[in-house]
């Protein structure tokens, strides 16, 4: 009897331990092997995935940092995102950066308010490096992202409503593009994505994400990325949560919601779309000329895409040799219908009809 009260108490300490710890020092868990630290980070409840922060678009703190025509690319999640920047900046330059000048890397030309760039760290504390951040060529990170000869700045987000304050009264006059994706070609598009992570963005976020080959399945015929996905498990808010945030948002003016096939079937007349939204006129040999940096191919041959964190300050972390994906693997073939192969491993959960 004695035994089973040291045990019950010992059991009921560990929990205040855990507790305490997810209250005041939650980044603690990160330096815990995979799947510990997401379990001890989920159940402590925070959300997915850890670096992720609500922070910067929260109403009273939004209009701090933005300004009158900023544009927010909230996109989904493996929809066309870099796809999206890239071509949202070579719209407002009209084709004009030409040696990708004013787009050193993505992270740098098209901030990303939504990703905590430190272990421990949170939007408050990074926001004014957005400004005073070093770059390697010697500029300012705001001297790329800033530039004052945009017509407006871009910022990315994988947040759709309310997290993003779409339909604010009052303040900055934003405008929000999103985009939509198959869903079965986002769960295909997952499963590569995962393995692309660089194993020293892995080493701040516990492991996140694992470290999966893209051919792996469990018994049930599915890769960890798509069982994550599905609902009630951790990222089901990466695809099923954000169409549905945004689907009643698509008649707002401020808000302009694409389909990635249609995109990809319709370059020229996308950008067009884009371009018209954005208040930006293109002479037809301009609109020629950010057709061409649009395409998959010149970005593929552009590759400045490597997603640095140039505000982490970890000891671990070099700014400028560190990454968060492996060269290459953030522009992909981009084909529309390659989730068709997954098909039959979600009709076994009963979730579609085979």
């Amino acid at each position: 009897m004695v035994t089973i009260k040291k045990i019950g108490s010992a059991v009921v300490g560990i929990a205040m331990l855990i507790g305490a710890v997810g209250k005041f020092v939650p980044h603690w868990f990160m330096t815990m092997p995979f799947p510990l630290s997401i379990i001890l980070w989920i159940s402590t409840g925070h959300g997915m995935p850890p670096y992720f922060s609500t922070d910067a678009w929260k109403e009273d703190e939004i209009d701090t940092w933005t300004r009158d025509g900023d544009l927010v690319v909230a996109t989904g999640a493996k929809s066309g995102t870099t796809f999206m920047l890239y071509c949202t900046h070579q719209i407002r330059t009209k084709g004009k950066d030409t040696d990708d000048e004013l787009f050193p890397d993505v992270s740098i030309a098209t901030p990303w308010p939504d990703l905590i760039q430190s272990r421990g760290g949170s939007w408050a504390e990074q926001k004014e490096r957005y400004n005073t951040t070093i770059i390697p060529d010697g500029r300012t990170m705001k001297e790329v992202w800033d530039h004052p000869s945009y017509p407006f700045r871009i910022f990315k987000s994988h947040f759709g409503p309310p997290e993003l304050p779409v339909r604010k009264k009052g303040g900055k006059n934003i405008k929000y593009m999103a985009m939509v994706r198959n869903g079965l070609d986002v769960a295909a598009s997952m499963t590569d994505f995962y393995s692309a992570h660089t194993d020293e963005f892995r080493h701040l976020w516990g492991g996140f994400p694992p470290d999966v080959p893209p051919d792996v399945r469990d018994a049930d015929g599915f890769h960890p990325a798509m069982k994550d996905m599905l609902p009630g498990n951790p990222l089901e808010g990466i695809y099923w949560g954000y169409v549905n945030s945004w689907w009643p948002y698509r008649n707002d003016p401020n808000v302009i919601l694409l389909h990635y096939s249609d995109v990809r079937k319709d370059l020229k007349g996308s950008v067009a779309k884009i371009a018209k939204f954005l208040d930006v006129k293109l002479s037809s040999s301009e609109l020629n000329t950010v057709v061409n940096r649009c395409s998959m191919e010149h970005m593929k041959k552009a590759n400045k895409f490597h997603y640095y964190m140039p505000l982490n300050t970890d000891s671990t972390w070099n700014n400028n040799e560190h990454f968060i994906v492996k060269s290459g693997k953030m522009v992909n073939k981009g084909h529309v219908g390659n989730g068709q192969s997954i098909v039959f491993a979600l009709s076994l959960f009963g979730l579609i009809s085979a």
